[in-house]
């Protein structure tokens, strides 16, 4: 590790509240602006750093340490995403109940030597799929993705009333113990892992593409471009870029479609809640990242 790079993420902030988002290459991340423009709002100071481990040149088995770290710093908490979200869960001393059905955490909470670990992201996708997408049908969805991000998905959709998951990983085993484990918690659904993306979609009301395939670092399509349909909705929780290639391609073909905006959205609604314990005012941290895409979209 680099002590000079890390001693300026951990240095002593004079903010009431200061968090770090942990995750490889997330120097695009518009959350830490959206916090601290809801903070300023508030009155109160508020400081969110990014904890890149790509930008600072360490390996994933640095976890551990940065959340020491951060503890040790005074930090209130951290966000943790890609690809993370997993691994945190065996450095925490305290699980929710949402977190632990989902082996998955992008909050932990720092208080009094305890670390807490929560998911705000399934509830982030849920208000936002509830929002935006409330009238469609959702008999049976296709899920590309079984990592952190993926389960929040899921549970989320089954959460939403969704009764038929059908999920495709490229780790298959993977995708197979993410079904097996939704499968116990919603016993009156099917989730299934799918082998491949023309047999999840076979029949689908919608596609959700809960993969990094599509970001700025790793552009492209998460599957072929002839599963793309008019006649199905499709979500793509990436949002940097806020159009990705997938979006683009289902827009072209009428589908109903939409970037993981309204996800960021509400899940850092939820975040902030629990970093400050202060209610959010979402309709004003949704004003804000539109505003913040908008300054960084091209032309």
């Amino acid at each position: 590790m680099s002590d000079q790079s890390l001693a300026t993420v951990f240095a002593p902030s004079e903010a009431a509240v200061c968090v770090g988002l942990v995750g490889a290459g997330i120097q695009g991340s518009l959350t830490p602006a959206m916090h601290m423009r809801e903070a300023r709002a508030q009155g109160f100071g508020y400081e969110y750093r990014l904890i890149d481990t790509d930008a600072l040149r360490l390996a994933p088995g640095a976890l551990p340490e940065l959340i020491e770290r951060a503890e040790a710093a005074g930090f209130s908490g951290l966000n943790v995403t890609f690809p993370f979200k997993q691994a945190a869960c065996e450095y925490l001393t305290d699980i929710s109940a949402d977190a632990a059905a989902l082996r998955a955490v992008n909050t932990i909470v720092f208080d009094g030597g305890r670390r807490i670990g929560h998911n705000t992201d399934w509830w982030g996708f849920g208000r936002a799929f509830e929002r935006d997408f409330g009238d469609v049908r959702r008999e049976r969805v296709a899920l590309l993705g079984a990592g952190g991000a993926g389960a929040a998905v899921a549970y989320a959709l089954l959460m939403s009333n969704v009764r038929d998951v059908r999920i495709v990983e490229a780790q298959p085993g993977k995708g197979a113990a993410l079904a097996a484990d939704l499968r116990e918690l919603f016993p009156a659904a099917r989730v299934s892992a799918a082998p491949d993306a023309a047999s999840a979609v076979a029949g689908a009301d919608g596609l959700v593409n809960a993969t990094p395939v599509g970001m700025a670092k790793l552009p492209g399509l998460p599957l072929a471009p002839d599963l793309v349909e008019a006649g199905r909705w499709l979500i793509d929780i990436i949002y940097f870029p806020l159009e990705t290639e997938l979006l683009r391609l289902a827009r072209q073909r009428g589908a109903k479609a939409a970037n993981g905006g309204g996800m960021a959205v509400f899940q850092a609604v939820r975040a902030f809640e629990l970093f400050t314990g202060r209610a959010a005012d979402p309709e004003r941290m949704e004003a804000s990242f539109r505003a913040l895409a908008a300054a960084r979209t091209p032309g």
